[in-house]
């Protein structure tokens, strides 16, 4: 893994939405995986920033959905599509023609998970993944022992989750949903480039595990190890339980600037 070490939660968004246009540039028509949640917010910024300015053309470019809750309907204000459009599609200019995501209203959830995968694969797979992390290591809501050659499946919130998520509900946790769809990480791992971002203290022992530690399901973004190009960008703070910190710092500082992350 490639571990890049910003100052700030905005420096991270700004390399990563450079990165997603870089890629937009060579491919016009790429497949960007996205995330919902408060740690993404800074590069789907920087990244409608580089669009009002001329900087990128999203116009061909394509969205893919990371996870969705299951029975919440697609219009419902926190339904992680609606959240994506108004963060996402919204700001870059991307119409909902453009979007893909799992059917968590589905009568059928295992064959529309299923379907999802297929899509996903017929789509001709996912350019760059963007993806956050739990304090317990969890990447999309693939818990801490999920099988790391898991695909798109439903899971079971654990009630810290939905204790968590229960502030998008006006604090009410009866509303919030006990279960997802999300893509598993074996799903995660088809991905061309997977991008991990990650601010904050609150965040530094999962991503000190996931880096440097053995890989192992108790921390599924540990399987990122296994990923042939996978980068992590931490701001300080997220950073601070690495070992390794300096050399990830000099290898960094001394790359080609064409080579990106």
């Amino acid at each position: 893994m490639e571990v890049v070490i910003v100052p700030d939660a905005k420096a991270g968004g700004e390399i990563v939405a450079e990165a997603m246009a870089r890629l937009l540039r060579r491919k016009p028509d790429a497949l960007l995986g996205v995330a919902t949640g408060s740690t993404p917010l800074p590069v789907y910024q920087a990244l409608a920033a580089k669009v009002a300015a001329g900087a990128v053309d999203t116009s061909r470019a394509r969205v893919a959905q990371l996870d969705e809750y299951v029975g919440l309907p697609a219009e419902h204000p926190e339904s992680y599509r609606s959240v994506l459009r108004r963060e996402v599609l919204q700001p870059l200019g991307i119409g909902v023609d453009a979007f893909m995501g799992p059917d968590g209203t589905a009568e059928d959830i295992p064959g529309a998970c299923e379907a999802y995968d297929t899509a996903l694969a017929e789509a001709g797979g996912v350019d760059l993944q963007l993806l956050g992390i739990g304090t317990d290591g969890h990447i999309g809501f693939n818990e801490p022992c999920s099988s790391l050659a898991s695909r798109t499946r439903i899971k079971t919130l654990t009630e810290q989750t939905r204790i968590d998520n229960a502030r998008f509900f006006g604090g009410d946790i009866e509303q919030v949903p006990h279960h997802v769809i999300t893509q598993g990480i074996g799903t995660i791992l088809d991905a061309r480039h997977v991008v991990l971002l990650a601010t904050g203290e609150g965040k530094a022992d999962a991503v000190a595990a996931s880096v440097e530690g053995p890989l192992a399901s108790v921390c599924p973004a540990s399987a990122l190890q296994l990923h042939p190009h996978a980068t992590v960008v931490v701001d300080e703070d997220a950073a601070s339980k690495l070992k390794l910190a300096h050399y990830f710092r000099h290898t960094y500082v001394n790359k080609p600037d064409w080579q990106g992350i």
